[in-house]
């Protein structure tokens, strides 16, 4: 089964897109996984199973864990 997996997540293939890129972003979450690939935008889905097969790596997205902004009270 596939780690916690988000959208804008970062997917590094095994094999690399004929463009020369091996990094995809996910896009869309389901039974299928939709991914762009970060240099030419072609769009794919795949199986959450060929997904699993075909993935070295995952990471995650840079806004994955925001840090809470400070509340404006009223003194």
């Amino acid at each position: 089964m596939l780690p916690d997996l988000q959208v804008k997540d970062t997917v590094r293939m095994r094999k690399q897109h004929p463009c020369g890129s091996y990094e995809w972003t996910v896009t869309r979450l389901g039974a299928d996984i939709g991914l762009e690939c970060r240099s030419c935008g072609r769009r794919v889905l795949l199986t959450r199973r060929e997904l699993m097969r075909r993935a070295k790596s995952i990471q995650p997205a840079a806004d994955q864990h925001p840090t809470p902004e400070p509340k404006e009270g009223k003194p």
